[in-house]
């Protein structure tokens, strides 16, 4: 099911909230959308590796690593677990690292930028918490759709093409 972030604003303008351009998609799927799970780390991707190991049921994780571009939160195996387990796609407010085989796997991601080294982990970090970046508040349980155009946020599931 294909869908275009621009005609999603036009014909929902009351319902979506629209994340400030700053984000790179990186993943194997370019459009992706879901439930929002909410993770919020600083530095540390712990939470973020528990999650990606649970059934995703075609959510999305909307991670707010605080703008960090000093580690990456995700890479090559952790994307491929997430969409191994069902995740629709990964938000960053931070880096990811190993792009090259990101780009090849079955998931929506999108991030900040990219930077080699990765995370450390010591089990810091919260799940399904309300975060706010890129202007927009994330709340657990709302929606969120992605693509190349940008991010928006909808209280309430949005109507696809058929």
């Amino acid at each position: 099911m294909s869908f275009v972030t621009c005609d999603l604003c036009d014909e929902n303008p009351e319902l979506v909230r629209i994340v400030e351009p700053m984000f790179n998609n990186y993943g194997g799927i370019a459009a992706f959308h879901g439930e929002v799970v909410t993770v919020k780390c600083h530095e540390d991707n712990s939470v973020v590796k528990e999650n990606v190991a649970k059934p995703g049921e075609g959510k999305v994780m909307v991670v707010d690593g605080g703008g960090s571009l000093r580690c990456a939160l995700l890479g090559d195996m952790l994307a491929e677990k997430a969409a191994q387990n069902g995740w629709a796609g990964i938000i960053i407010y931070g880096c990811i690292r190993d792009v090259d085989e990101i780009g090849k796997t079955e998931l929506g991601v999108q991030a900040l930028r990219t930077i080699p080294i990765k995370s450390n982990r010591q089990g810091r970090g919260d799940l399904n918490v309300t975060i706010t970046f890129g202007g927009v508040t994330f709340n657990p349980g709302e929606y969120v759709y992605a693509d190349n155009n940008g991010i928006i946020v909808s209280t309430e599931p949005l109507k696809l093409p058929e």
